[in-house]
């Protein structure tokens, strides 16, 4: 296995933790931490550490959550608890919104492209690629350089996105009914190629 490949596993992994003790805190509301590495990993339906590793990481991973916000420690009776932040409670649903949205494929399309447009100045670079990434993971085709197209409703996910990224006045979405050549695009989702 080359580096790039378990830099992008171990990257991958990092993200299956995150994601992992966001559900079992969210599912919970409040979790004594003790509990959340051996549940956490009932979760995961594979993962190549051992337990003592796991637990390791899990521990860094609640700690970096708390650094970045989205969790807080509580403690009762001697024992330390995580529990959700509001921006906590907003990335649960960013995920969520994500899952719908690998599920919406599957629905009926009504005929209209959904366009997400930004214009992200260059100094927030950075957030441009989280946007690119978040947008790309779920499927939006991009049509030019920052005109990206999906063909199911998904204005709930853009809006949840822009509040998390902070980039609310340079994106846009739009709802358009006829996109000129867009041919590949039906194919690409398979949708009907005709009326």
């Amino acid at each position: 296995m080359g580096k790039l490949e378990q830099e992008a596993g171990a990257r991958r992994s990092k993200r299956e933790i995150e994601q992992t003790i966001l559900a079992v805190v969210g599912a919970a509301g409040i979790l004594s931490f003790a509990l959340v590495a051996p549940k956490a990993l009932d979760l995961l339906k594979y993962t190549p550490l051992n337990k003592y590793k796991f637990a390791y990481r899990t521990r860094t991973t609640a700690g970096r959550l708390v650094a970045m916000g989205y969790m807080t420690w509580m403690e009762r009776d001697g024992k330390k608890f995580l529990r959700l932040t509001q921006s906590g409670q907003k990335l649960m649903q960013l995920e969520k919104e994500k899952v719908a949205l690998a599920t919406h494929k599957k629905k009926r399309w009504d005929r209209r492209w959904r366009m997400v447009v930004f214009d992200v100045p260059e100094r927030r670079r950075k957030i441009r690629g989280r946007l690119c990434a978040a947008i790309q993971e779920v499927g939006f085709v991009r049509l030019q350089d920052s005109v990206w197209v999906y063909p199911y409703d998904c204005e709930d996910f853009i809006a949840l996105l822009k509040a998390e990224l902070k980039i609310g006045k340079d994106v846009l979405y739009a709802i358009v009914d006829t996109i000129e050549h867009d041919k590949d695009l039906r194919r690409h989702f398979n949708l009907p190629e005709s009326w």
